[in-house]
């Protein structure tokens, strides 16, 4: 398997060199059909018996990222939610958190209310909705998170919420959500993920407008003890240019857009030909 180099950025390359390799999940580590390659299995036992801690960068919840952690044995500490959380699984190493302003919550959802929008509010552990909608069987098989559904009067006050999401796939859907984003420019950050399973389906990741992966990799270097240098990335999104541009070594996926592709040292191959597992050999092993 080969894969290219796109911009040379100061070629910190060799191998040894990195002590911690960040992975995001959909369309990196997770293919289209929900799982996770033979070959990429094989490259992180490899970079972990070099003594390369693994963790993910993804702006999924914990609950959801469960079963991979599991299946790979990633005992370690992540960052989830887009960077609003670097913790461990069970929260007894809880490096960084930033939820959303109770007052941005309250604002988000009498707005959707009032402009007829399917929110999600997602705290910790749950993963809260007002009512039934088309995603929630995608939320259910694909991300194995089960909604509860309660009124979301008030629940900015008992409630950490840490991410907001909107769901969307058709014109009406994308129009009304960029009417959100419009009302909460200054006070949100927003980001599109994609899953290669569900291609026409986009997952807005709406979070406290100070948060990103980059700034997270940033805390989670420094809780390791290690260099932002000695950080290999690897990811295919848009929410993952500042992840691939604070990381000493940033390979962007073959499925990622161009505006990925330009912040990267290195351009692997995509999801479905195991390219997160050429890059490790490449650079790691």
């Amino acid at each position: 398997m080969e894969s290219y180099l796109i911009k040379p950025k100061g070629m910190r390359l060799g191998n040894n060199r990195y002590k911690l390799l960040l992975i995001d999940v959909d369309g990196t580590l997770v293919d289209k059909d929900g799982a996770i390659s033979t070959e990429n299995r094989v490259m992180l036992a490899k970079a972990a018996a070099k003594g390369v801690k693994v963790s993910l960068s993804t702006g999924r919840v914990i609950i959801a990222c469960l079963p991979i952690i599991e299946l790979l044995s990633l005992d370690g500490v992540h960052i989830f939610f887009d960077g609003a959380l670097v913790s461990n699984t069970t929260g007894s190493e809880e490096i960084y958190a930033r939820p959303l302003k109770t007052e941005v919550v309250k604002q988000a959802v009498n707005f959707a209310r009032l402009n007829d929008i399917h929110l999600e509010l997602y705290s910790r552990d749950h993963f809260f909705a007002e009512r039934e909608h088309w995603s929630d069987e995608i939320h259910r098989r694909f991300f194995r998170v089960e909604p509860t559904f309660v009124d979301f009067s008030g629940i900015w006050e008992h409630e950490c919420i840490i991410k907001v999401e909107l769901v969307v796939s058709t014109p009406e859907e994308k129009a009304k959500a960029r009417s959100f984003q419009d009302e909460f420019v200054d006070s949100l950050r927003f980001s599109i993920a994609r899953t290669p399973a569900y291609p026409g389906v986009e997952f807005i990741n709406i979070i406290d407008p100070e948060v990103s992966k980059g700034k997270a990799l940033k805390t989670l270097a420094l809780y390791l003890g290690i260099q932002v240098s000695e950080v290999m990335a690897v990811g295919d999104g848009l929410n993952d240019i500042s992840l691939l541009g604070t990381a000493g070594l940033a390979v962007a996926m073959g499925n990622a857009p161009d505006e990925v592709k330009k912040v990267a040292d290195h351009v692997t191959l995509d999801v479905d030909h195991s390219g997160l597992a050429v890059a490790i050999e490449k650079f790691l092993v």
